[in-house]
């Protein structure tokens, strides 16, 4: 009896010292074995949005594509938020549309912004696939128009969410248009805010990487919004308007 009181007492104490060594109290640096087990113990990625994501990884420019576990993350944001009408400011190929878009209802909404016939006729394909074409309404013209004419259409306060990725230059502008068309406990997303590591580098003082910093400033001190700054994919930030 003492013999297995005294094992059982060291398997406690052992699993004890292993936690204690294994649990952090900050976010944990992902190398590619942790990054896989992540994806094949998380991700539920519909064959579409698969093909899609990969059709977009052989173009020149698929370093714009979004993580596929971003993705997910951002459609079960839809799901928690209820929402119904979205903002998405560079669609791309169109994952992140089609990840949003399948989360939500049947009569929902997102507004896409982009200059690119090119890149959303990728994701107009699969979208119709997907069956969420409908729940899609692409407009090819610069954001900053097609955020106005929202606005002088009397639609202000009356989106759930927007998801801002594109040109960093404008992220503040688009952020005041955005405020004034999400109702008040609305959700902005703001992509590449971790930036590769480059908002955290004094020595990066390119134009794109200067803009992230002045809206990752703005976003801390804006008392209009409670902010989170999720380590995922290129850094997202999230910005619920009070």
């Amino acid at each position: 009896m003492h013999r297995i009181i005294s094992i059982r007492y060291a398997c406690r104490n052992s699993t004890r010292k292993t936690a204690e060594k294994i649990m952090s109290n900050r976010t944990l640096p992902l190398d590619d074995k942790l990054y896989q087990y992540l994806i094949e113990h998380s991700l539920r990625e519909t064959n579409l949005a698969r093909q899609l994501r990969e059709t977009t990884a052989a173009l020149e420019m698929a370093r714009m594509q979004i993580a596929p576990e971003q993705g997910q993350f951002m459609a079960l944001l839809v799901e928690l938020t209820g929402a119904t009408r979205i903002i998405e400011i560079g669609t791309f190929t169109g994952y992140s549309t089609l990840c949003m878009a399948q989360a939500l209802p049947s009569s929902g909404e997102v507004v896409c912004c982009d200059v690119s016939v090119e890149w959303t006729d990728i994701g107009r394909r699969f979208w119709e696939k997907a069956g969420v074409a409908e729940r899609i309404d692409l407009r090819i013209a610069p954001a900053l128009d097609t955020l106005g004419d929202l606005i002088r259409q009397g639609q202000s306060g009356t989106f759930d969410m927007a998801f801002i990725d594109a040109d960093k230059a404008n992220y503040e502008n688009y952020y005041e248009l955005c405020m004034q068309l999400l109702h008040p406990g609305g959700l902005i997303l703001f992509d590449n805010t971790l930036w590769g590591g480059a908002v955290a580098d004094e020595s990066v003082c390119d134009e794109d990487t200067l803009s992230l910093r002045r809206i990752n400033d703005q976003l801390l001190e804006d008392e209009r919004v409670s902010i989170s700054l999720v380590p995922i994919g290129d850094g997202l930030t999230l910005a619920r308007k009070r």
